[in-house]
């Protein structure tokens, strides 16, 4: 069965095919500012502006037509409204004109079902990481619960802002962190883990506060600011597989690209006797193949979507979700 699946919850607007479970094609493009953050009507605006494009070329590239595509899934949420309705819309419009079944997925799972499809764990807990998600979660119970959380922002949120405020632009993530390589001078802050949950705003403003203050280097904030809240990751991380008994960790999400965060992930496997998964980083970030997998695996149980009652879902949960595949 080969499915197209069609990914648009934030700044990204990615299409992945694929073939049972061979990957044909992955293809992203992203919107991107030289300063400022994310503003979802203009992300919106670009992803209409470039869907047919990327459509097109993933198509070509797997040297397939439309009329060869047996399903089509789209991110139904969470996410950004105006971002999601535009992957919604013309999913929704490809499914209609050339009668293929639809499939609407949740964007989380996605990022922990693509990470088993990929790497060899089974039975992992998930470190998911994005701009506006940062959630603890393994399946339990007949259900991907979440298990940690952040109490505030996402952790991509917190880098984003944090990047605003110093004057870099969209998105600020990979930019700190190569600001941060330049530093091994830690600079104490804030250390919020409240159980299992963790939180980014008083660490912001006091890193806004430091800043404004023109006594701290930038590359010293900039590596404080990681080692802190990676550290911060890593301590509900390993509760949770404690908890849980795992012996598996996943990483997903744009922010598991980073380099520092891998390297501490996987020290902290190692020393509980666990192994660390690490995908290819265009399958950590958001993208369409992963949105593919989940829909393909939820359609050979049975789930479809109605066409005519269709609706994104901004703001659903990992774990509203009943996992039945």
């Amino acid at each position: 069965m080969k499915t197209l699946g069609i990914e648009s919850t934030a700044h990204t607007f990615g299409v992945g095919i694929l073939d049972g479970k061979r990957v044909l094609v992955n293809v992203i493009d992203s919107y991107k500012t030289e300063k400022g953050g994310i503003i979802p009507i203009d992300a919106a605006k670009h992803h209409e502006q470039i869907c047919d494009k990327i459509i097109d070329e993933a198509l070509e590239k797997s040297k397939l037509k439309i009329r060869n595509i047996d399903l089509i899934a789209f991110s139904q949420g969470p996410g950004l409204g105006p971002c999601l309705r535009v992957g919604h819309e013309k999913a929704r419009e490809l499914s209609k004109k050339y009668k293929i079944p639809l499939v609407g997925v949740n964007h989380c799972i996605a990022h922990l079902e693509i990470g088993k499809l990929l790497t060899a764990a089974k039975d992992p807990v998930l470190l998911y990481v994005s701009g506006a998600n940062t959630q603890v979660m393994a399946f339990e119970g007949g259900k991907y619960r979440i298990f940690g959380e952040t109490l505030d922002q996402g952790i991509g949120n917190f880098l984003d802002a944090f990047a605003r405020h110093i004057g870099i632009g969209f998105p600020g993530g990979p930019k700190i962190e190569e600001l941060a390589k330049n530093s091994k001078n830690y600079i104490e802050l804030p250390y919020v883990v409240k159980g299992m949950d963790v939180s980014f705003g008083g660490l912001l403003t006091n890193l806004k506060n430091k800043v404004n203050l023109n006594k701290y280097k930038i590359e010293d904030l900039c590596y404080s600011a990681q080692e802190t809240v990676f550290s911060m990751l890593m301590e509900v991380s390993e509760r949770a597989m404690a908890h849980c008994q795992k012996r598996e960790l996943l990483l997903g999400g744009g922010v598991a690209c980073n380099k520092r965060l891998q390297q501490m992930a996987e020290t902290m496997c190692r020393e509980r006797n666990a192994v660390c998964y690490i995908p290819q980083n265009q399958f950590l970030v958001d993208n369409g193949l992963m949105i593919a997998y989940l829909g393909s695996i939820m359609y050979k149980v049975g789930i479809k979507e109605d066409i005519k009652t269709t609706k994104i879902l901004p703001y659903q949960r990992t774990d509203d979700v009943v996992v039945s595949w």
